[in-house]
């Protein structure tokens, strides 16, 4: 689902205001119900490949995508940290077998202003699952409800520093809220389930089956293969068309600043030998600033690419089934050198694979610094990731040494949104609808003018049949009518929304502040609470609806509401303060 922000909206209810948030993530597609939940096994999955794969087997189980995800107590790394903007104090500890992540803050003397933020805490959360190999970083899962969140701090491999997740470095309170989506487990872990309709982070059992990528998570379903005791083949990946051998590493490998799950699909649904292109779209700026960009996106921009087509794939440098971590630095620039010199060097190679290869290159280019690596794929550190780098898969000729002269504003110029195809280059693949809802996440990040193109594509894209059943369509167009002040229309898309998705908590929540503006309280009420009760991550609804519920004179009803919404989020300022305030008699709930 897309997700958007809530507008601010004054009630008039003993001066509170209505208020509304939500984190901008991915599309993730709507999930299909389940009816029983499968466990976690912990055990080895690859191993029955190992019988006839050894030599594989033992390469491969010491990468860091065999070791993506698994139990929490395996390879648990204690420490922790105190975090000074919110002054948390988060350690990670081991307790009988059993890993914990606690969090506790001295309380301070409250601040005539009433603020909150000093606020005593202290508190654990159990965590059941890892995510992540600790090459580079590491977090952990815990349950609460049935409901499965990441907690707000990570392990940084390479510094060797626990610190609070990207994007989480400034905040002064709290986050423990952060959603487990099947769209973000899939590329770390196998057997990634779907999650309930109510919530993308609700499962009926594990939230995944099996730890690590698996090797059928590339090599496709081995039933067959093992049934027939090795007679029937696996999927053979170096016959498959291009489009569909590449989709295998950019299911996962492929970002784009915008990703667009298309209509009726589901990521946890692709399979080895699909095209992930028929599943989702994936869009960039044609001009933007330093970011982690996808190596995929950034290797269709390079010569090599653009030289060698179809030929050129991930597997061409990289070797799945083993990790260049293992090796010294001189024999990691060998393996390196010696990908480049397949197609740069006719006599390294034994044959000219591409126009620029050289007879005697290897020998007349640089010989004094072997390390092609450093010259033509730097590495930078990235604006928008704590603690990290990225490799540029753009591969210059010359390594631009200094970055490009931006406006005097100090904004970055962003160019319009276009799509990554399956070919070199940008490719089709944006349809009315997909790329309307790129622009209209970029809209929800305060992008006017991504706002204006968002919604011409997608009432062009509402005029298709298809679009009654299209939630995710209706409810962005809602956003953009209420951006506009067209109160009407957007509560018909929202409504709209509803009609196609009975579990869509972010037309419900929009919705309310639109009716409780009319007056219309109890509506609001009623909207609020199933978007609430359904989905806790929805921390806004839950205060909007005990708004609501105080205003209408349900004292009770507005205290469960705001303790239901501390026992997710402890941290909640704005919600102790009104559950304070309730209690002591300064808010009375009168009925309205």
């Amino acid at each position: 689902m897309l997700v958007v922000c809530w507008l601010l909206v004054f009630l008039g209810m003993a001066g509170w205001l209505l208020i509304g948030w939500r984190l901008p993530v991915v599309s993730a597609g709507r999930s299909a119900p389940q009816t029983a939940g499968r466990a976690y096994s912990g055990a080895d999955p690859n191993a029955v490949c190992a019988h006839c794969h050894q030599a594989i087997y033992d390469r491969y189980r010491n990468t860091p995508m065999a070791n993506a995800s698994g139990s929490a107590a395996d390879g648990f790394q204690g420490g922790g940290f105190t975090h000074p903007p919110s002054g948390v104090s988060y350690r990670m500890v081991e307790r009988e077998g059993k890993v914990f992540l606690t969090f506790a803050r001295e309380a301070t003397p409250r601040q005539p202003s009433g603020d909150d933020s000093g606020k005593g805490l202290k508190g654990q959360r159990e965590l059941e699952y890892f995510i992540g190999s600790g090459k580079r970083g590491r977090t952990y899962l815990f349950e609460q409800e049935g409901y499965w969140f990441e907690i707000p701090v990570n392990w940084y491999g390479k510094k060797r520093v626990w610190d609070m997740a990207p994007n989480y470095l400034n905040v002064k309170e709290m986050p423990l809220t952060m959603p487990v989506d099947p769209g973000c487990l899939r590329c770390h872990s196998s057997e990634a389930q779907p999650s309930l309709p109510e919530a993308r982070n609700k499962y009926a059992g594990a939230p995944f089956l099996a730890g690590g990528i698996t090797c059928t998570a590339c090599h496709g379903d081995a039933q067959a293969h093992l049934a027939s005791g090795g007679q029937t083949p696996m999927l053979k990946l170096e016959e498959l068309p291009a489009v569909r051998r590449d989709s295998i590493c950019l299911s996962c490998h492929l970002e784009g600043q915008e990703a667009i799950v298309h209509q009726g699909k589901r990521l946890v649904d692709f399979r080895p030998g699909q095209n992930i292109f028929d599943y989702a779209s994936y869009f960039v700026r044609e001009v933007a600033g330093e970011r982690a960009t996808s190596q995929w996106e950034a290797l269709l921009q390079s010569g090599c690419k653009r030289g060698a087509g179809e030929r050129l794939t991930c597997t061409t440098c990289h070797d799945p089934h083993g990790s260049t971590a293992t090796m010294s630095s001189e024999e990691r620039v060998e393996f390196y050198r010696m990908k480049c010199l397949q197609c740069h060097d006719a006599a390294a190679s034994g044959h000219a694979a591409d126009a620029t290869a050289q007879e005697g290159f290897a020998s007349s280019h640089h010989p004094e610094d072997r390390d092609c690596v450093s010259c033509h794929m730097p590495r930078a550190k990235a604006d928008d990731i704590a603690h990290e780098q990225v490799t540029d898969h753009r591969i210059p000729r010359l390594v631009q040494r200094s970055k490009e002269k931006q406006p005097a504003d100090g904004r970055t110029r962003m160019g319009a949104l276009v799509a990554i195809g399956s070919a070199v280059g940008v490719a089709g693949n944006s349809s009315n609808r997909n790329l309307g809802l790129a622009y209209a996440l970029a809209a929800s990040r305060g992008d006017r003018v991504a706002g204006e193109r968002a919604m011409q594509l997608l009432t062009e894209a509402e005029a298709l049949p298809e679009a009654v059943s299209d939630g995710e369509l209706h409810e962005k167009l809602g956003f953009l009518e209420q951006l506009a002040g067209e109160k009407d229309m957007a509560a018909r898309e929202y409504s709209e929304a509803l009609a196609a998705d009975a579990h869509d908590s972010i037309a419900a929540g929009n919705l309310a502040l639109l009716k409780a503006e009319e007056l219309q309280y109890a509506d609001a009420a009623e909207l609020l609470e199933r978007a609430f009760e359904e989905d806790p991550v929805q921390l806004k609804a839950g205060m909007n609806l005990a708004i609501v519920e105080c205003g209408l004179g349900r004292k009770e009803a507005a205290l469960g509401t705001l303790d239901r919404i501390l026992a997710f989020s402890p941290d909640s300022g704005a919600a102790r303060k009104f559950s304070r305030e309730i209690r002591s008699g300064k808010h009375g709930c009168p009925g309205r």
